[in-house]
């Protein structure tokens, strides 16, 4: 999708959408405005919590592309 776009689709200007995705700094609000309007969430918690999430999350991850290849070569037979 092209920045103006989605841009656009988030309710914020092609500047500030271009400073987030350059790693610049821009206000919270604007961030969970895009954040939103890309289908994403964030979610917060203490760092000694953190890679216990992060592994259940690819973990999830893995089975839900397990599900969606093995799925799909049930459609094929």
């Amino acid at each position: 999708m092209p920045i103006d776009q989605a841009a656009r689709h988030c309710g914020v200007s092609v500047g500030m959408l271009s400073k987030l995705e350059n790693g610049k700094g821009v206000n919270l609000e604007h961030a969970l405005r895009v954040m939103d309007g890309m289908g994403l969430t964030m979610l917060v918690v203490p760092k000694a919590q953190a890679p216990w999430l992060e592994q259940a999350a690819a973990h999830a991850a893995k089975t839900g592309e397990d599900a969606a290849k093995e799925q799909h070569a049930w459609r094929e037979e």
